[in-house]
């Protein structure tokens, strides 16, 4: 089966003899993690030594199992992934982590990537090419599929959001007014509709409904 990607082939790092990969599983649906695991166990020279089901089991996990990779699932009940990876790396800057999640938005993309992850993977994605990424990565290689890479740089085109305009879209998405959202952020009205007008043109939308609608879209902000 072919694989739609730009990577190039990884350099394939061996594990010594008698050795395998040792993968670290972390993702919030048991069936997800049953179903990884069997994908791993069926691959020749990769073993799962340990699961975790949020991120904050999986600093733990990793703390004591020290994996050679982590695939890492990005939504998750408590801490998610992106801040389990920020925790991880900052304890161990070796982590070799790969991202693998049923979201292809380009924000979720970016934080991940910019987290630290080596790689970023769809949870529907062939298992020959999971496989092959866990390889690169545990080479060492950063590697993204050719639909990933392209979010990213749908990203790059886009004038970024401040983070006060990320605050005042998470409000609206909310559902709050503009003298709601002032008091929230505890700037005046005046302030709001400013950061309104700025936030109506970074993202080319005329209203406040387009403006839920792109940030959902593209991941800049998540519906809870």
């Amino acid at each position: 089966m072919t694989s739609d990607t730009d990577f190039t082939a990884p350099s394939m790092e061996e594990p010594e003899p008698g050795t395998n990969i040792r993968i670290l599983i972390v993702d919030d649906h048991p069936p997800m993690r049953m179903g990884l695991a069997a994908l791993i166990k069926s691959q020749p020279g990769m073993d799962v030594v340990a699961e975790a089901s949020d991120g904050e089991e999986a600093i733990e996990v990793y703390d004591d199992v020290l994996p050679d990779v982590v695939l890492m699932d990005l939504r998750m009940p408590g801490m998610g992934g992106v801040e389990a990876i920020l925790a991880i790396r900052k304890k161990h800057p070796e982590a070799r982590i790969i991202v693998l999640s049923t979201y292809d938005l380009d924000e979720d993309i970016h934080r991940a990537i910019q987290s630290g992850a080596q790689s970023y993977l769809l949870k529907d994605m062939p298992s020959e090419e999971i496989a092959s990424t866990i390889q690169g990565v545990y080479a060492g290689d950063t590697m993204l599929p050719r639909q990933v890479a392209e979010r990213l740089n749908i990203r790059s085109q886009r004038e970024q959001l401040t983070e006060r305009e990320r605050d005042v879209l998470e409000s609206l998405i909310k559902g709050r007014s503009n003298k709601e959202i002032a008091s929230g952020l505890c700037i005046s009205e005046e302030t709001v509709k400013s950061h309104l007008k700025m936030l109506f043109a970074k993202l080319r939308v005329h209203d406040r409904t387009g403006a839920a609608v792109e940030a959902i879209r593209h991941g800049i902000v998540h519906l809870k």
